[in-house]
């Protein structure tokens, strides 16, 4: 009897408490970027735990003793939630980086889902905060930041970005570089990327893979942007801003968003104007964003984008030395002048994509995405009007296994990508910015796609080893159908394999080492093949290249210091080059060989990092490239080139800068750029001068009421009102290689967002 007494005591004890088990789960997200966190730790005070989930989600069972859960994660400040107890607990949880810590925030970057220290790679990351730093007019002050990167502004919303020297073959728009958005590409199947129908303020975060990335990013020997959309945070809001500026400069934005643990939805519009500092240089854009996330369960998560862009923005044209010198403020004049032919850009662009993540097993899991863009075109230039309309389709998928061999982890990736667009380009003469007769009438039907696998050996001693291979294949077929007979051209580029091999070694849990060899392989873009004028390039062809490249990254002095550095070595073969004729129409050809070398190094150091001070934050930071650019083979007719200088690099660059909080709201930031003078023809007898321009903003945060947001801030750009010409026209004929960049200007603004509770 008193045995079955103590039976029933003891049930009567265990039964509640195990049936006052509580399942509590969530997902972790990066408080600033709203980016997941895998890999974060999550542990009750009653000892159970468990990680987060490549999409950032978790699952754990707690007893009826737990009361509270702790979220950390290596370069977040922890998180203490208290428990409520039910069946289900569902919590939303954002991690605050740690100022002090180089961040190891996950990166996307070949698909190894790493933090940043055990990635084998030259990898820079621009978070929100980066954009913020100015008026959000563009992202070039933003990448500019970035050792190695170059980003020009033509004409506002005209922009280019140079990866090691890739402007060579750019002399507008962005080519030789991939782009992505929310992980679907956003490079057409044409070669090139309409990053101006962008909204800065829309971008998150920005991943920038500098080199040939091979494998997963298929053909390119640039690199590969990877930009992620700004994320609603916990909670429902509303917001809205306002920034005026210099030279009519405006820019008005609304949000709308709700974020829980099931969802994630943002709706953002943006209208931005500009009369211009130039003639013939205003520009006006209207941006739609609507960018939901869905947790599905804790196996699926589905994302999507809708991007709208209403764009106009007019071209002034470059100008000579001496107009420069005389009045930088005036547009390309003569015969063929900006303002008589009225030269301008009108884009009407939607763009719609949709991605999965589900996870088949702990060790198997897809990412696959599809995406649908259409675009039109009105482009009256100096020497012609071109009316284009563009259809294009497309998706990526990509397979993830964990396993191990021989006691040893690896992951094997392995996927594939295919575009197809169709656009039907027409030329016409300009009459003074009115359509004239028909010159051409093409249809252009562009496909590109590439597969891919890697694999990742994680090895004794802390050694990571990837190697990855992919076959990339692009084609162009372009039926001309203004002439009589009617031209049926095709350009098939012959599949080419290119193989990336990296190594990564832990020296301490602060530091990391990284070397790699990398393949790349770039086919010309459409315009390139079928210049603006009409004429059929066919004989160019792909340039081919290979990238060796060592690193080291980490941080020190009791983790206030951060540093990233990268030497790489890269010789390309079938160089291409640009250069303009007498009707300033760019024409492209192969150039044999270029070898380039150079060192990229940023530094971070934070003096201070305590959020209960009167100065809670500032830190100092510095980026600096190093560029030893040469053709290696190049000869045009008699003339000889071997041995000049690349075109349009400059061999030094640097930026720096400091940034200042404190507790009441006050915030200071400011940004010095240096561009030493640079080459701006192949001939090396015309360079561009050096300059240093420095930027400043200061402002006040606060909250009203726990629920009321308010941003009140003002700046300048250009403070040292440095004479500058930001996206020169290299090579271009008549001496016309001068855009000038505005003189010292102002803005100021004002941004509120309430929060419901």
């Amino acid at each position: 009897m008193k045995i079955l007494l103590l039976l029933n005591f003891i049930l009567l004890v265990i039964c509640p408490a195990t049936m006052a088990q509580t399942i509590v789960k969530g997902v972790v997200r990066n408080a600033q970027s709203q980016q997941t966190i895998p890999g974060a730790i999550v542990r009750a005070n009653t000892s159970q735990a468990t990680q987060t989930a490549t999409d950032g989600s978790y699952s754990l069972t707690v007893p009826a003793q737990a009361t509270s859960i702790i979220v950390s994660h290596v370069g977040f400040l922890p998180d203490t939630i208290t428990i409520q107890h039910g069946q289900t607990i569902v919590y939303y949880t954002e991690l605050q980086p740690h100022q002090n810590i180089l961040k190891e925030v996950q990166v996307q970057g070949f698909e190894t889902n790493r933090p940043l220290l055990q990635t084998a790679g030259a990898i820079s990351i621009v978070d929100s905060d980066v954009i913020q730093r100015s008026d959000e007019s563009s992202l070039v002050r933003a990448v500019n930041t970035v050792p190695g990167v170059r980003m020009d502004e033509r004409a506002p919303a005209s922009y280019r970005i140079s990866v090691r020297g890739s402007t060579l073959r750019s002399p507008y728009g962005i080519r030789n570089v991939k782009l992505y958005f929310n992980g679907i590409p956003l490079s057409e199947a044409n070669g090139t990327s309409a990053l101006n129908g962008l909204d800065a303020a829309s971008i998150g975060t920005i991943e920038i893979l500098k080199g040939p990335t091979a494998s997963v990013y298929g053909a390119g020997t640039g690199g590969a942007v990877l930009l992620e959309p700004k994320r609603a945070q916990l909670g429902t809001a509303i917001g809205a801003g306002v920034t005026m500026g210099s030279y009519g400069f405006r820019k008005y934005a609304a949000t709308a968003s709700a974020g829980s643990a099931k969802s994630n939805v943002l709706v953002q519009y943006t209208h931005q104007q500009y009369d211009g500092y130039r003639e013939q240089s205003a520009f006006d854009r209207k941006v739609l964003l609507i960018s939901p996330e869905f947790y599905v369960s804790d196996k699926q998560t589905i994302t999507s984008h809708i991007i709208y862009s209403d764009l106009y923005y007019e071209l002034p044209g470059g100008i000579t030395k001496e107009q420069y010198d005389q009045n930088p403020r005036q547009a390309r004049g003569g015969e063929f002048g900006s303002v008589k032919q009225q030269a301008a850009m009108n884009q009407e662009s939607i763009n719609i994509g949709l991605k999965q993540n589900y996870r088949f097993t702990d060790n198997f899991s897809n990412s696959t995405a599809i995406y649908s863009l259409h675009r039109f075109r009105d482009h009256p230039f100096n020497t012609d009007y071109e009316r284009n309309a563009n259809q294009e389709y497309g998706g990526r998928s990509s397979f993830t296994y964990k396993t191990t061999i021989a006691t040893l982890p690896a992951t094997y990736t392995f996927g594939g990508e295919f575009q197809r667009g169709f656009e039907a380009a027409r030329t016409y003469d300009n009459n003074g910015g009115a359509v004239g007769a028909l010159r051409t009438d093409d249809e252009v039907t562009a496909k590109t796609g590439f597969i891919f696998s890697q694999t990742e050996l994680e090895l004794p001693s802390d050694f990571i080893f990837i190697a990855a291979l992919s076959l990339n294949d692009t084609q162009y077929e372009i039926i001309r159908l203004a002439q009589t007979p009617t031209i049926n051209y095709t350009k098939d580029f012959e599949a080419v394999l290119s193989p990336r091999v990296a190594l990564l070694k832990r020296l301490t849990d602060r530091i990391s080492a990284h070397a790699s060899v990398s393949s790349g392989f770039s086919p010309p873009t459409e315009e390139e093949i079928l210049t603006s004028d009409g004429t059929l390039n066919e004989d160019l062809e792909a340039e081919k290249g290979t990238n060796y490249e060592v690193g080291v990254r980490g941080y020190s002095l009791q983790n206030r210091l951060s540093f990233d550095v990268v030497g790489f070595y890269f010789r390309l073969k079938e160089t291409i080059v640009s250069r303009q004729d007498v009707s300033s129409v760019a024409v492209f050809r192969n150039v044999g060989s270029t070898s380039q070398k150079g060192i990229e190094t940023a530094l971070n150091y934070t003096i201070v990092d305590e959020p209960a001070n009167a100065v809670s934050l500032f830190k100092i930071w510095a980026s600096y490239t190093y560029n030893h650019f040469r053709f290696k083979e190049y000869q045009q007719d008699e003339d000889d080139f071997s041995g000049n200088k690349l075109t349009g690099v400059a061999p030094h660059t640097a930026t720096a800068g400091l940034d200042l909080t404190t507790k009441p709201g006050l915030y200071f930031n400011a940004t010095a750029n240096y561009t030493d003078e640079l080459p701006l023809n192949d001939e090396n007898t015309v360079y561009a001068d050096r300059f240093i321009v420095v930027g400043a903003k200061a402002g006040y945060r606060t909250t009203i009421a726990g629920q009321l947001q308010l941003d009140i801030f003002a700046g300048a750009d250009n403070l040292t009102d440095e004479k500058y010409s930001l996206g020169n026209d290299l090579n271009a004929f008549g001496g016309r290689f001068y855009q000038p960049a505005p003189d010292r200007n102002y803005f100021g603004g004002i941004r509120l967002n309430y929060s419901f509770k």
